[in-house]
């Protein structure tokens, strides 16, 4: 049974939408959702310092969570995106 081609179309776009939202929601975890009270969200600079450890430890697991999203959207667009173009232009030199 051959799988259209459109429904893999709509299917790749769905997982790097899936990708891109968990980058997403990790980074708004990290910057907004866990900034320390007094602080305007973003990178903490010199707070980092005086930020309780279990607050710490949380955004260290977003931001843990950022990059394995991140890296799983780098090597799928690579195998998926990169990959195939290359191998085609090989194919052509040949």
């Amino acid at each position: 049974m051959l799988v259209d081609n459109k429904f893999l179309r709509v299917l790749h776009w769905i997982m790097i939408a899936n990708f891109v939202s968990g980058m997403a929601y990790a980074a708004w975890a990290v910057m907004v959702l866990l900034a320390p009270e007094g602080s305007s969200g973003g990178p903490l600079f010199g707070q980092a310092a005086t930020v309780n450890m279990e607050l710490m430890a949380r955004r260290r697991l977003y931001s843990l969570e950022f990059w394995i999203a991140s890296s799983g959207l780098a090597c799928y667009l690579g195998i998926t995106e990169y990959l195939p173009r290359i191998l085609r232009q090989q194919k052509e030199r040949a």
